[in-house]
């Protein structure tokens, strides 16, 4: 039997991988082992973390850690080539963006080991972006490209991929959504440390908006953070707000002194599906997350994008996105209008219908036949 890789190295990874872990499970003609690079080592990500996303814990954990971007990438490339020449896998097939993406397709395709890049083709235009690097190299080297949106596709055929090779298949992530808000319809869901929040703010008609930022160009900046958090205040007189904080995001508005005032209430970082409950009722998303921005456009959810540019544009062409920047009286004028009923009525795109990893691996299985 075939094996493939499949590789992960962060929480939003394993949510793109776990559609797809579902889809070889049902297939039943290919082996595959998950591969934990360690790059986002998360105390919390234990058995109920994968019983959640419904598949098995990782095989190999590879404890990379964290680290420069130069110093994780290296780590991870090291760990992972020794790995690869002690069980040689047929294909490697890596997601998103981050380091481990990367690293790993690099190593591979040293190794002539054929290279599977899930959610291929996205572009910001933003070479200060990490992440951009990231999808620029991998994409130039691997072999078949999973694409979820339009965009992806113009791009990889401007930049020479064979036609053969780009598959539009939909999107993992909006499988995982979908899969997840299903469970959630018969979970129980009091234990959720945001649970009192919700129906608090969910009474007689009330409603509440969900914020997350993280990028360091957003809150890495003490006059930037400033800027977004009187924009946060100023809605919060109106929408009360919950704000899941990232821990960098805790430190800078610490360090900065920014107080968002009584009515936005912070919590720590939440499991997947606390995280989902709490977002898919909300009124609005006040985010800079790429996947939300697809999560959101899945589920109908109004959101606000608090960035300049965005590498998924359907979400803004077709979904529910909006892309605002950081202009605080855009971002509250944006948000008013979801309040008064006025905002933006997206659509989900072609092919984020739940079933992209089960195309994903009926396309390997003939690939690797």
């Amino acid at each position: 039997m075939k094996l493939i890789y499949l590789v992960a190295g962060a929480r939003p990874n394993f949510m793109k991988i776990a559609p797809i872990v579902r889809a070889l499970q049902a297939h039943g003609g290919l082996g595959f082992k998950i591969i934990h690079t360690g790059q986002h080592y998360d105390r919390e990500m234990n058995d109920v973390f994968f019983e959640e996303l419904g598949i098995p814990e990782p095989d190999i954990f590879m404890a990379a850690g964290g680290g420069s971007h130069a110093e994780q990438t290296a780590k991870i490339m090291v760990a992972f080539e020794t790995l690869c020449q002690t069980e040689r896998p047929d294909a490697v097939l890596v997601v998103g963006d981050v380091n481990s993406t990367l690293a790993c397709s690099i190593v591979a395709k040293k190794l002539n080991i054929p290279v599977a890049h899930v959610e291929a083709g996205l572009r910001s235009g933003d070479m200060s972006m990490p992440e951009e690097i990231n999808r620029l190299v991998t994409d130039s080297i691997s072999d078949w490209f999973f694409v979820t949106e339009p965009s992806a596709v113009t791009h990889l055929r401007r930049e020479g991929k064979a036609e053969s090779a780009i598959h539009y298949v939909g999107h993992v992530m909006v499988d995982n959504a979908l899969y997840q808000a299903e469970k959630l319809s018969n979970a129980d869901t009091s234990e959720y440390e945001t649970s009192a929040f919700k129906a608090a703010h969910t009474q007689n008609g009330a409603r509440y908006g969900v914020v997350t930022l993280h990028r360091p160009s957003n809150v890495d900046d003490a006059a930037m953070m400033t800027r977004i958090a009187a924009a946060l205040k100023q809605i919060a007189t109106e929408l009360p707000l919950i704000f899941p904080v990232h821990p960098r995001t805790r430190g800078n508005l610490d360090k900065f002194g920014i107080d968002l005032g009584p009515n936005v209430t912070l919590v720590g970082p939440q499991a997947y599906m606390a995280f989902l409950n709490l977002w898919k009722d909300a009124a609005v998303v006040l985010t800079d997350s790429g996947g939300l921005q697809e999560e959101t456009t899945a589920l109908g959810v109004p959101c606000i994008t608090i960035r300049e540019n965005t590498e998924r544009p359907v979400t803004v062409d077709e979904g529910s996105n909006v892309l605002v920047g950081t202009d605080p009286v855009r971002i509250v004028a944006e948000v008013n209008k979801v309040l008064r009923g006025e905002g933006k009525q997206g659509r989900r795109p072609h092919l984020w219908d739940g079933k992209a990893a089960v195309r994903i691996v009926e396309i390997l299985a003939k690939e690797l036949a």
